[in-house]
């Protein structure tokens, strides 16, 4: 029998192609996620990843084992909505990047849920590139994200300017290279940030990474380094480099649903956010 936990983890190592990104997403260290999957190796008798120094990728019987932790998970979830009483409610799946969790979405899934018996919310934090690929696979409802480049997909929210963050009364002026504070690959911020110090022959070395708004913000307050944040997040302890830096582009919030659309519920909660986000 595979225990959903394992299952779990299997998951999000293809998903994120990577023990260490997989490890960061799930919250645990990265000896747990190896030891999850080998003991699905040792289980199913079949190497289920082919691993070299830069990432992992899935063998034929990994590529088979997913396709049945997929649908484990799913049966797993579902047994335990109705076993809780849920049957007649509905769960949405949101994943939203930490900018949008620092700021006014929180309190809006909170009074959304609070006025909806039987509705469940379920949140999953991670980077935009990441969450997309979950909503790609079926794992989430709707996502809430963030870019530099516009294409095609998804809703335009609100535009707004990406700035370079650090510590006020601090002074850049002998720091070489510069040191960067810098979400995790894939990020929109992350590259932009990048390509824009490339193209004007800034010399950089990336000295903070972390997945949480609040982390950057703290290597930015404390001098440890400059991130690129928008705006809006921008705290007392932190100043704007607006004529220090090259200008970074503006930054696209979005919200991206699964093509097929889904229940009432849902709707109702992307026109409340696409409100919400008048104001910007």
């Amino acid at each position: 029998m595979f225990a959903p936990v394992l299952l779990r983890t299997f998951q999000v190592v293809a998903q994120e192609a990577s023990f260490t990104k997989a490890a960061g997403r799930l919250n645990l260290t990265q000896s747990a996620v190896s030891a999850h999957v080998r003991r699905l190796e040792e289980q199913t008798g079949k190497a289920l990843f082919v691993r070299n120094t830069r990432s992992v990728a899935l063998t034929s019987e990994g590529e088979l084992l997913l396709g049945y932790a997929r649908a484990i998970l799913r049966l797993n979830e579902t047994a335990q909505l109705k076993l809780s009483g849920m049957t007649d409610g509905v769960h949405l799946r949101i994943g939203a990047s930490d900018d949008f969790m620092s700021a006014w979405l929180p309190g809006l899934l909170q009074r959304f849920q609070a006025g909806r018996p039987g509705l469940t919310l379920e949140v999953c934090v991670a980077n935009t590139g990441s969450l997309l690929t979950s909503m790609e696979l079926g794992e989430l409802d709707l996502v809430l994200g963030s870019r530099c480049h516009g294409d095609q997909m998804g809703q335009l929210l609100w535009r707004e300017q990406l700035v370079w963050a650090y510590a006020k009364g601090a002074d850049l002026e002998n720091v070489l290279p510069l040191p960067l504070a810098l979400f995790p690959e894939p990020c929109p911020y992350r590259d932009a940030a990048l390509a824009t110090l490339a193209a004007a022959g800034r010399e950089s070395r990336i000295a903070v990474v972390s997945p949480s708004v609040a982390g950057l913000r703290a290597a930015a307050a404390t001098g440890l380094a400059v991130t690129p944040l928008s705006r809006s997040l921008l705290t007392s302890q932190l100043r704007a480099l607006d004529n220090e830096l090259p200008e970074l582009p503006e930054v696209e919030f979005m919200v991206f649903s699964r093509p097929h659309g889904g229940p009432k519920e849902l709707g109702d909660l992307t026109n409340e956010i696409t409100s919400a986000a008048t104001r910007f």
